[in-house]
């Protein structure tokens, strides 16, 4: 099988669903559009549009510590800019993430369904431009899928993919070859290799059954000395990025 990318991913809500792109238009030094443009903080979280800053983790609702997220299945809509959350195939919630009503809808039932999760009064936050990534760096995070399968190997199980959130799957190279690349082309887009993806405890949250069933961290770092699985890259050249694009 040539290289190529199998799989795009975007993220509009830190936490919430994988939503699939067929394409996208990269722009040197940023993400995704919209990738992890909205989080839901914490009351005693303190975060300022004005002037954005990476924060831990931590400081948001999130699966490595909330996995009930995962039982929710969240659409954004970028024409109307309407977020919906359905759970167990009924809509419990949908509002306009650019007006305060709609905000207000979606934090109320957040904060209901979390319950005592939540510190404080839950609130969405976002700022222009600003991601809510995992690191400080703009980056897609890109999954070797063949790294996934070796690892499946060792567990004696399958793995969905989606466990791992990543914006890029790529097919056809060889297991754990993303630890050695320095440069990606696909198509006109030139990646900058930056760093593994260190896995937490978010990996261990079944994404269709939002039950804690693995403990994939721990059986990375037992078996191979780490807890990596996949590389975030930084965007060198623009350009078109497309499902099944060859490299």
């Amino acid at each position: 099988m040539n290289p190529k990318m199998s799989a795009l991913y975007r993220y509009p809500f830190k936490g919430m669903s994988a939503e699939p792109l067929q394409s996208i238009r990269l722009t040197p030094g940023e993400t995704i559009p919209l990738d992890r443009r909205f989080a839901l903080a914490h009351g005693t979280t303190e975060f300022s549009p004005q002037h954005p800053q990476h924060l831990p983790k931590t400081k948001f609702l999130m699966l490595m510590k909330n996995e009930a997220l995962a039982a929710l299945k969240t659409t954004y809509d970028d024409n109307s800019g309407v977020f919906s959350v359905h759970h167990q195939g009924v809509l419990k919630a949908s509002g306009d993430l650019n007006s305060l009503e709609g905000r207000c809808n979606i934090e109320a039932f957040l904060q209901d369904y979390l319950g005592d999760e939540v510190q404080g009064q839950a609130r969405i936050v976002e700022a222009p431009g600003h991601s809510f990534s995992d690191v400080p760096n703009k980056v897609l995070s890109f999954i070797n899928l063949a790294s996934v399968r070796a690892f499946e190997q060792v567990l004696g199980t399958t793995l969905d993919p989606l466990r791992f959130r990543a914006n890029v799957y790529i097919e056809g190279v060889p297991a754990w070859a993303e630890f050695e690349w320095q440069h990606l082309h696909i198509g006109d887009v030139v990646f900058k290799a930056l760093k593994p993806t260190a896995r937490c405890a978010a990996t261990n949250v079944n994404p269709q059954t939002a039950q804690r069933d693995q403990t994939l961290p721990q059986m990375l770092y037992k078996t191979y000395g780490h807890r990596n699985m996949g590389m975030y890259m930084s965007v060198e050249q623009g350009g078109e990025l497309a499902v099944d694009m060859s490299f």
